[in-house]
């Protein structure tokens, strides 16, 4: 089984490169990303889930109510992308229950950042997406936690996909710099040893990021953005259908685990 998801956030990371970015532009850029998206995957029949900042929720309603009009998960990315507070985790599942008139049952802190599982809880989310299980320089070292799903103050955690033995990350940035090739047979071995693969992905991925006087990323962060960007998650999502994967929203998911645990 395959879980795709988006963080859907107010596009603040040229800040972390020193480019100043207006608020309407962080709008614009992540909701034009999310469409992109939603077109992906009406095209090709998958669900997927959305974990979106309450700020970017109330300032886009319209974007909230095609995600789930056409049938996706909604969960949430806190109620900011760059501040957080404890109290933040049960108001922005308030605010996104409130806009979208769903269930909120799943969190994940914005930039993978830690996050206390006792306020998980206490603020009512049933799963939470937060931890990436390897080492990324200046952001993480979670080599201790475990791979796959575990739980934790009665709150299912299931952290992102990394591959067996190594722990390589198959997360956004894997997608926009391995070959294809490794790429596929990385997410083949990490399905066949866990069962699943949980894959996160944002809106900002697919628009032109190789602009160096506008947003100042990195060349592995601008690698296959934009148009290059449909073209390979289209592309996976067809080689994964055709060796005969699953794909589902993380609820459906997490779903399965507390009816099978």
């Amino acid at each position: 089984m395959i879980l795709l998801s988006f963080d859907i956030e107010e596009f603040d990371m040229p800040f972390e490169y020193g480019k100043d970015i207006s608020f309407d532009d962080q709008l614009s850029i992540s909701t034009s990303g999310t469409l992109h998206i939603l077109q992906i995957l009406k095209n090709t029949g998958v669900k997927a889930t959305f974990y979106c900042t309450a700020n970017y929720a109330m300032h886009r309603p319209e974007i909230i109510m095609q995600i789930i009009n056409e049938g996706h998960e909604l969960a949430s990315h806190g109620y900011y992308h760059t501040d957080f507070k404890p109290e933040h985790l049960l108001q922005s599942r308030l605010k996104l229950e409130e806009i979208a008139g769903v269930p909120i049952k799943g969190y994940r802190m914005a930039r993978m950042m830690p996050v206390d599982e006792r306020e998980i809880e206490k603020a009512g989310y049933v799963y939470n997406s937060s931890i990436n299980p390897t080492w990324l320089p200046g952001r993480y070292n979670n080599f201790s936690k475990p791979r796959t799903w575990f739980y934790n103050s009665n709150v299912l955690q299931l952290p992102s996909s990394v591959s067996p033995l190594v722990r390589f990350p198959l997360f956004w940035l894997s997608f926009h710099n391995l070959p294809m090739g490794l790429l596929k047979w990385l997410s083949a071995a990490t399905h066949r040893k866990d069962g699943y693969l949980n894959l996160y992905f944002h809106p900002w991925e697919f628009t032109d990021l190789d602009q160096p006087e506008r947003f100042g990323f990195p060349g592995y962060v601008v690698r296959n953005s934009g148009d290059a960007f449909i073209k390979r998650l289209t592309n996976f999502i067809a080689w994964a259908k055709g060796k005969g994967y699953q794909f589902a929203t993380t609820g459906s998911f997490v779903a399965l685990v507390q009816a099978k645990h």
